[in-house]
């Protein structure tokens, strides 16, 4: 590298790190709150934590998350990612996370921004770049995470544009013009960006990564019910081996791991906010015997049923 070429370096990371501290400080206003803090804009999130958190576990929604202050963990699978200030984590399915805040404190929080998309938004833009879309770069195998959650660093363009989709809580008067073109491009620059290709497998209709997906919807709208993997594998119109190995290369799990994982995280959910016992919450997301059920949820949680709930109930609960 040439002393240019440092020099104009040099000069867009004093700028990247001027808007970041920027944007820090809107965060600190406007996430008072540990945990998920939901904005007045659609789609858009602001996470706080105070302090380093034990394991969370949540369901990743199709989304961007961005670490603005701190760092975290995720637990995918038999995969574990861990991202940095400035970087981004794309999921573009719905997956099981199990997340932990590895570096915060009062004074110097955890700050982080999701951005849920609409596969349709992803697919619109898509259509419209055609062929102006860069395929993947030689050597780039992002090889720390599967194609269903894949890692990146942010450049210039993409913080400035998420900076002035959350300078928009303050000008309520211009967000419902202006907040849908920061929204719009935040998925473009993700999609120019070096997992773009990943994230436009899920919108191209006949691609593997688009059949398994839409096999999670099923698995997410029908996890109660019997696994069959023949009936998933007819509607993806693939065969039993491709739909397993493609389902794993993009969960960094097998379905019936998947499915067993979302039957799990509804019963948490219903014990905690509708307040039902756990043999209750076992029969409602599938399972037949509630002494498995107990025995699977303490695997996965740490717990039993109960004293996973009480515990939530008496500590405030920093997502994933």
């Amino acid at each position: 590298m040439g002393i240019k070429d440092r020099a104009e370096s040099s000069s867009i990371a004093v700028d990247m790190e001027f808007t970041r501290q920027k944007l820090i400080r809107s965060l600190v206003r406007q996430a008072p709150e540990q945990g998920l803090n939901e904005t007045g804009l659609e789609g858009l999130s602001l996470i706080r934590c105070n302090e380093p958190g034990t394991c969370a576990a949540t369901v990743y929604t199709p989304s961007l998350n961005f670490i603005i202050q701190g760092r975290k963990t995720l637990e995918l699978g038999d995969r574990e990612i861990s991202y940095m200030p400035l970087s981004y984590v794309a999921t573009s399915v719905h997956l099981p996370i199990l997340g932990r805040v590895e570096d915060a404190s009062l004074e110097t929080p955890f700050l982080g921004v999701k951005v849920t998309i609409n596969p349709k938004e992803v697919a619109d833009l898509v259509m419209e770049l055609g062929d102006k879309a860069p395929g993947v770069e030689a050597g780039f195998d992002c090889p720390e995470v599967s194609c269903g959650l894949c890692l990146t660093r942010m450049d210039h363009g993409m913080l400035d544009a998420l900076n002035r989709l959350v300078t928009l809580l303050d000008s309520p008067k211009d967000a419902p013009i202006l907040a849908p073109l920061a929204r719009r491009e935040i998925i473009y620059r993700a999609l120019m960006g070096e997992i773009g290709a990943r994230m436009r497998k899920f919108a191209m209709v006949d691609s593997q990564a688009n059949r398994v997906s839409r096999v999670i919807e099923v698995l997410k709208d029908r996890f109660s019910e019997p696994l069959r993997i023949s009936e998933l594998a007819g509607q993806a119109n693939m065969s039993e081996s491709s739909l397993y190995h493609s389902f794993k290369q993009i969960t960094r799990m097998s379905p019936l791991q998947f499915q067993k994982k979302l039957r799990l995280h509804e019963a948490r959910r219903l014990m905690l906010t509708e307040g039902i016992e756990a043999a209750s919450a076992s029969y409602r997301v599938g399972y037949e015997s509630p002494s498995h059920f107990s025995r699977e949820y303490s695997r996965m949680f740490g717990l039993p049923p109960r004293a996973d709930v009480v515990k939530l109930r008496g500590e405030q609960r920093v997502p994933a």
